[in-house]
């Protein structure tokens, strides 16, 4: 019997392009290049009219104008049509008094959940699992996290990893555990033992040679 290759799916990956797309939403068609100069976080959800997804979505929303403070832009996704999403909206506007300010993709076809891997068939083969992208403002995946299906996400999480990627970014440095803007921020180690000889002397909190911290 000759052996065979098995083709794996194509699933993003970390600091790579972003898959492309061109989707219907609640409000109007949206592609990621209409992202470009901002960042994003795009997140799926298995299905509207449910209740974890509710909370959820309830929670993208009231962090809304934080996300908007870090020059970043809020789209969920669910393969669900476009009228099931306009209802689920206004349903949500009603009983719980909450309004969603951002757009949600009608991926029916599932091609944007393929192309980003939502659809996890150890979890679900017809619905999209909790998956959440953080892409910056050049297009590139920086960050993706996937939750089970019955078990709801920390919205706060997202707008500290952010706040956290565009501080790296800006400044050569590594946050640690849980770091929170204003905390005290990690040098990267230093690559030769000249400089770890030299890292203890320069001023910073060091702990030891590769543990230092500094105020941004």
């Amino acid at each position: 019997m000759e052996n065979e290759t098995v083709q794996q799916p194509a699933f993003p990956q970390l600091n790579k392009p972003a898959p492309a797309f061109n989707a219907p939403t609640t409000h109007g068609t949206k592609t990621l290049e209409d992202y470009k100069g901002r960042w994003l976080v795009l997140f799926s959800h298995p299905a509207d009219f449910t209740p974890v997804c509710t909370t959820e979505f309830m929670a993208f929303a009231n962090k809304h104008d934080e996300f908007q403070k870090l020059n970043c832009d809020l789209l969920g996704l669910s393969i669900d049509s476009h009228y099931s999403h306009i209802a689920w909206v206004r349903n949500i506007k009603e009983k719980f008094g909450v309004d969603i300010p951002f757009p949600i993709i009608a991926d029916l076809s599932m091609e944007v959940a393929s192309a980003y891997g939502m659809i996890q068939p150890g979890a679900s083969d017809t619905s999209a699992v909790r998956a959440t992208f953080i892409i910056d403002d050049k297009g590139i995946l920086r960050a993706m996290v996937y939750y089970p299906m019955t078990n709801g996400r920390s919205v706060d999480e997202f707008v500290r990893l952010v706040a956290a990627l565009q501080a790296s970014d800006n400044n050569g440095i590594a946050t640690p555990e849980n770091w929170q803007p204003g905390d005290k921020v990690i040098i990267p180690p230093p690559a030769s033992v000249a400089d770890a000889e030299k890292r203890v002397q320069e001023g910073y909190e060091c702990t030891d040679w590769y543990f230092c911290k500094k105020d941004l």
